[in-house]
């Protein structure tokens, strides 16, 4: 009878310390702790409930190392010439290398798209030698992003729709730019010299703009130069590795968090785990798994990865290697696996771009 009593007592405690400690730990919120050689604050947000899930290895096949890229002239060269990329959210596409496409014709090009644009827009024909469109498209070379070393040079198109009204007092009101994109090629990769020479690679697509003038352009690049656009979306394995990279990436004003969200799969409603930390924090995580200035390697960011997920689990319980990273937004750029990024810092720019136009060229390879 008394070992049963002091076995029932022993339950009790037991559950009761399991209670407080759970309340504790999702008290810890907020609260600075010192793991792996690095103050990380936790200010992890769960939208529903508490979760059991099972472990799973995140990493599969990954490059063993990768160089990283950057361009150290370009803030004072530049920078005042790719401020319009820094401000705004890209969505990434792929593209396959153009045919007999030649910086000669731009203009021509041009005055090609504006026809096709402002023809579908105002569903009519556009009379030869029409000039006064509602619609203006503008190709231009963007020597800005070219990779040293390459001879593929970046191209800018612009669409321009003309005011619907103008004021009696302003009447040389400028067109208001509704869409933009930018096809580059960033990264030393040497997959251009394999091409014949009717081909120009530049594999990678940024877009800003309603969807109505993607379709309209990407179809007629496609069917002008016979190439072929696909949505550049970003898996869990590139976004770790964007995470610890970026993470490392020393910066003046650091004003965005490391900040990575999880979507926990195979459940009846949605739930996303978002997981914030200091990027001072991140940054003195990464220096001190990181060995070899400019080479990242596998295991570093594996390393990186497990150091923050057994820190999250030691507080929430919960293993994050379980669930699917879908965005990673640091002081450097934020990303989203849909395709969808915003660069905010321009001394790592080209840096950002190289990582992209690697995954577009193994996309298409």
């Amino acid at each position: 009878m008394s070992s049963r009593r002091l076995s029932t007592s022993r339950d009790r405690r037991r559950d009761a310390t399991g209670s407080t400690s759970n309340y504790r730990r999702m008290k810890t919120v907020g609260r600075t702790i010192t793991n792996y050689e690095a103050n990380l604050t936790n200010t992890a947000c769960l939208s529903r409930g508490v979760l059991s899930i099972k472990e799973r290895k995140l990493f599969g096949q990954t490059p063993a190392k990768i160089k990283i890229s950057q361009d150290p002239d370009l803030q004072e060269e530049a920078s005042y010439q790719i401020q319009f990329i820094l401000t705004k959210q890209w969505t990434l596409y792929s593209v396959t290398p153009l045919h007999k496409f030649s910086y000669g014709k731009l203009w021509e090009y041009s005055k090609q798209l504006s026809n096709v644009i402002t023809a579908q827009k105002e569903k009519r024909f556009i009379l030869d030698g029409e000039t006064d469109l509602m619609f203006q498209a503008t190709f231009s070379s963007f020597s800005v992003l070219k990779t040293k070393g390459k001879k593929q040079t970046a191209v800018l198109i612009k669409i321009m729709q003309k005011p619907l009204m103008v004021d009696d007092d302003d009447e040389e009101e400028e067109n208001k730019v509704v869409w933009m994109g930018c096809l580059c090629y960033a990264c030393t990769s040497d997959f251009v010299e394999t091409l014949p020479e009717d081909f120009t690679c530049l594999p990678l697509f940024l877009v800003h703009g309603a969807q109505g003038f993607s379709n309209i352009v990407e179809t007629w690049l496609q069917q002008t130069f016979d190439c072929y656009f696909s949505p550049l979306h970003i898996n869990p394995i590139h976004l770790a590795w964007m995470a610890a990279i970026w993470s490392g990436c020393s910066v003046d004003h650091r004003t965005h968090s490391t900040e990575l969200t999880f979507s926990v799969p195979r459940l009846p409603y949605p739930l996303d785990i978002s997981y914030a930390i200091h990027s001072e924090d991140a940054k003195a995580l990464w220096d001190s798994i990181h060995s070899i200035q400019g080479e990242v390697k596998q295991e570093e960011v594996e390393l990186f990865m497990n150091s923050l997920y057994k820190h999250f689990h030691r507080h929430f319980k919960i293993h994050l290697s379980s669930t699917q990273l879908v965005k990673v937004s640091t002081s450097v750029a934020s990303v989203h696996s849909l395709g969808k990024i915003k660069i905010h810092h321009t001394q790592y720019l080209m840096g950002v771009l190289s990582l992209l136009t690697e995954l577009a060229l193994s996309k298409i390879m």
